[in-house]
Parts: C-alpha cells; structure tokens; sequence
C-alpha cells in the first residue's frame, strides 16, 4: 500500500529540510540551495554533521533492540525523511523477516524516493503514507491497513518534534499513545537548547526550529517507560550495539538527546 505520488514542485531553489539532512549525512539527494544552506549552518556547528549521523546510527540500533530483544515485528515511522541505508525495515528485517513497517511523511522529495521505502522481504510488508504528522487520526487508519493495532507497534519519530511548535507535538503524541496496544514503544529523538543558533538559522530560512530541553522531551513521552540508559546523547544509547569505529565522541555531547520508551500494560 501507497499513495500515489503526485505531480510536485520540488523548489530546487529553496533550501529543503529532508534535503538539508542529507547533505548532512553524506548523501546525494540534494541541490545548490540545500548544500549552501547546509554549509552556512555547519560554519555556524560544525558538530551538526556528526550529531546527524549518530542519529541515524541510533535509528539502526534502537530498531535492532527492538526486534531482538523485545520481539516488535511493527514498526511506524514518522516524518521519515529521505532514504539511507540501512532503513529502519532493512534493519528490522535484517533480525525478523516478518517484520512490517510503516513510513509517513509529507515531504515532495520524500514523496519520489517512496518505492526506495516499499521494497521489502516476502515475509514482511512496506507501506508509505503521505500525510502530515499532525494528522495522526488520518495516519492510523491508514497505517492499519498494513500493522495490527491491537499488537505492539514501535513508532519512531526521529529529528522530527523539533520542526513543530508547541503544542502540535504533545497533542498528536497524546492521541498516539492513546491508540497503542499495551507494550508499544515510542523513539524519539530531538535537538537541544545548545543548538539556538542553528534553530535561529532554520526559522529564518525555511520558518523551522522549535528547541526543547530534557524535561520537555520526558513529557512527549507521557506515562511511557523510558528503557534504559533513559534520555541521553545519540551515542550513548546502548553503544554496546555498534562497531567501535562508529563512536562519535564527546564533541556532539548537549547537542542532541534520544530515547525509547515503553507503553505499560493496561
């Protein structure tokens, strides 16, 4: 299940969030406006390119956590941005063949790299939703022609909040957690007050950039069990899970938080 993709107008000329990060992440899916503004922020933090990076490295192995340790064949991914190998379905059928993952977003690049997101194993399936965020309601309905609603989902929604301002992230995360079986997770990752000059950037660019600091973050979650280590930097989410030559270092400390948590049962 798709939507179809539509005629869009990419505005080659006018920096792109999704874009953006990809510059950022080392990819070609970019144009002359995206690299330029991406070059201007990273003179402005130069750790922004490895604190993306980490990022995605954390996708990878909270997912594989996920589906080895806790058994989650279903997962949704919000605000899924362009693809990077490995995605978050390569990873979670890379451990479970079965697994079904859902991608949402409502980006125009995004939108014509969608087959790259659908091409899956036998066993499992791949969906894509082209929707805002905000419209969670419309997201499940849809996202529920592919997961099982009454079985633990695991949504992602990775350098995402950050885009919204308050109170779109509470609301739409309040009505999520709703809806969720007891055992669902919820992964979140998110920039912190550290980076106001790059927030400051992005508004003045593209109108983006809504800073939260840990406590903040803690609330997306509502009652949600935060497994451990809780709210820490990318890469120090369980690090036992990734090659040693993939570390960081301290030099993204304070720039970025993630965590993982767990819906109680009932």
């Amino acid at each position: 299940m798709s939507d179809t993709p539509p005629s869009v107008n990419l505005r080659t000329d006018e920096p792109h969030p999704a874009r953006v990060y990809d510059f950022y992440l080392g990819g070609k899916d970019h144009y002359r406006a995206d690299r330029e503004f991406g070059k201007r922020i990273l003179t402005i933090c130069p750790q922004l390119r490895p604190l993306a990076l980490a990022n995605r490295r954390f996708l990878a192995r909270s997912v594989a956590v996920l589906a080895g340790e806790h058994g989650v064949r279903q997962f949704l991914d919000l605000g899924t941005g362009l693809p990077t190998s490995p995605n978050l379905h390569e990873v979670a059928q890379g451990i479970a063949p079965e697994s079904r993952a859902v991608y949402v977003d409502n980006d125009p690049i995004v939108l014509t790299h969608a087959r790259a997101l659908l091409t899956s194993r036998p066993e499992g399936a791949t969906a894509y939703i082209d929707s805002d965020v905000a419209d969670i309601d419309r997201i499940l309905d849809r996202a529920a022609g592919t997961l099982d609603f009454d079985r633990p989902v695991a949504v992602s929604a990775l350098a995402l909040f950050h885009f919204l301002p308050d109170p779109v992230p509470g609301d739409l995360l309040a009505r999520l957690r709703e809806r969720l079986a007891p055992g669902s997770f919820l992964t979140i990752s998110h920039v912190l007050p550290a980076l106001r000059d790059v927030a400051a950037a992005y508004q003045g660019a593209m109108g983006l950039g809504t800073l939260r600091g840990p406590e903040e973050i803690r609330a997306l979650f509502g009652d949600f069990e935060l497994l451990d280590p809780g709210i820490v930097d990318p890469f120090r989410w369980r690090p036992d899970q990734a090659p040693a030559e993939e570390e960081p270092g301290d030099d993204i400390a304070g720039l970025g938080a993630v965590a993982v948590g767990r819906k109680p049962a009932a």
